[in-house]
């Protein structure tokens, strides 16, 4: 009989001659013939259902036929091969048309996914949104939010990884999300009791709360940042004071614990231009005066108050009459912008632009009224005056400007201004040619005669006239 020519035949596999061998070797001989057949029919497509089926009765009626030592020997060589011939089955099958063809009690493989179905812990709650879902450690169940279908996949294996190894999680996974509101508030308590500009921080943070208030804190990078500076018109001064407001923000932070790295000083600093200095001319004077007589003469007094002072806008709109001194001409500054406490003398127009604000405010409280600031009536009148590129703060360079033109000393000038150091103040010093040109004028002076000093000590005789020098 051809064994192998029976094989070949596709109606029943070689049942046939499968039991007209001798027990035991025929089951061991021809299985793994028996195998290859079946997965030459899965390859191509066809079901092997009905041939399965048949091979399967016929083992059973071979089975009487056994002692019961063939039995043993057959259980112990065949069943690890019939295993293995339904798991290829099922392999084939799933990887034909998503496993549809499998029988209900046929085993599958580690890590099969049946058609149309997530990965275990793997969800997608809105459409492109992913999360996760696992177990840690601790028997805890944590959810965490992912970009893509396959972060999520790995970060779930990550995760579980860390739960088999007994590793604990990181410290943002056992604590609340603290968002920018939350470390924004805190900067903003601190710059009520800290800073004197906390009311232009108050306004600044607004915009940064419409950029970042529900973030997470620990999420926002220095590009982010960097794009929301670029849409906005802004000069590199105030893009600066932003980034300055952030970076407070975030050092507050980190010292109370909230987050551990601070974006904002990644953020490029913008160069400003402060060598340019405006101030007024005389006839910008003239016009800017009338127009404020013309349109809010209440005000007069304040304009000139602060082009005889040179004080800063939050200096002169904080004084108050008990700051004042008129006995002996000084105004008092309790807290100036560096931090210490700086002394203004008054000269006569100071003194009568005060006594009109005293009769204004009846001698208490601000001094001018405690109003926040010039900007509601000094940019109309600005604007009627003709005057451009012009703001209050340029009435400072202006009383600056015409110290140093008026001879007066750099040193004293920044002890006028409350300048910290010099440097601020030599922004000036152009203004003041005349102390570089009398320096330079000193070397126009030779003496004629030498001075008669030698170098050589042991010379006892009178010094020598040197010939033809300086003649």
């Amino acid at each position: 009989m051809d064994i192998k020519s029976d094989l070949d035949k596709p109606n029943v596999l070689g049942i046939e001659v499968i039991y007209a061998m001798p027990n035991p070797q025929r089951d061991i001989g021809l299985l793994l013939p028996l195998l290859s057949r079946l997965c030459a029919l899965t390859s191509q497509g066809e079901s092997i259902t009905a041939e399965r089926q048949t091979w399967w009765t016929a083992g059973k009626e071979g089975r009487q036929d056994m002692n019961s030592k063939d039995r043993k020997l057959r259980d112990a060589l065949v069943a690890p091969l019939v295993e293995t011939t339904l798991l290829v089955e099922a392999n084939l099958g799933s990887a034909r048309d998503g496993g549809q063809d499998r029988q209900p009690n046929s085993p599958r493989l580690k890590g099969e996914v049946r058609k149309g179905r997530n990965p275990r812990g793997v969800y997608e709650k809105s459409p492109g949104v992913w999360y996760i879902r696992y177990v840690d450690c601790r028997g805890r169940y944590r959810r965490e939010k992912t970009g893509t279908k396959g972060a999520a996949i790995d970060l779930y294996r990550k995760r579980k990884h860390e739960a088999l190894m007994g590793k604990k999680l990181p410290e943002k996974l056992r604590r609340a999300t603290v968002t920018f509101a939350d470390i924004a508030r805190d900067a903003l308590a601190y710059s009520k009791a800290n800073k004197l500009s906390y009311r232009n921080d108050a306004c600044r943070m607004e915009n940064l709360f419409r950029w970042f208030r529900e973030s997470p804190a620990d999420a926002i990078t220095a590009l982010d940042i960097e794009r929301r500076f670029e849409k906005q018109d802004w000069k590199p001064a105030t893009a600066n004071r932003y980034r300055a407001l952030l970076s407070l923000t975030y050092r507050l932070a980190i010292r109370n614990g909230k987050v551990t790295d601070n974006p904002a000083r990644l953020v490029q600093h913008r160069l400003e231009d402060n060598a340019r200095i405006r101030f007024l001319s005389p006839n910008e004077e003239t016009a800017l005066r009338k127009a404020i007589e013309d349109e809010c003469p209440e005000h007069l007094p304040e304009f000139v108050l602060a082009l005889n002072t040179g004080l800063r806008v939050s200096e002169q709109y904080g004084l108050t009459w008990a700051d004042v001194s008129p006995i002996r001409r000084i105004l008092t500054i309790p807290r100036s912008k560096n931090g210490s406490t700086r002394h203004v003398a008054l000269n006569q127009a100071a003194l009568r632009a005060l006594e009109e604000l005293r009769g204004r405010t009846a001698g208490t409280g601000f001094v001018c009224g405690g109003a926040p600031g010039p900007r509601r009536w000094f940019e109309p009148a600005l604007k009627d005056a003709k005057v451009t590129g012009f703001s209050w703060h340029c009435l400072r360079h202006t009383f600056a400007s015409r110290l140093v033109m008026a001879g007066v000393d750099l040193r004293t000038v920044q002890e006028l201004l409350g300048h910290k150091c010099i440097a601020m103040t030599v922004r000036y010093s152009h203004l003041a040619p005349k102390h570089t040109l009398n320096a330079v004028e000193r070397l126009d002076t030779v003496p004629e005669t030498p001075t008669g000093t030698t170098t050589d000590t042991g010379a006892s005789g009178p010094p020598t006239e040197p010939a033809g020098i300086l003649q």
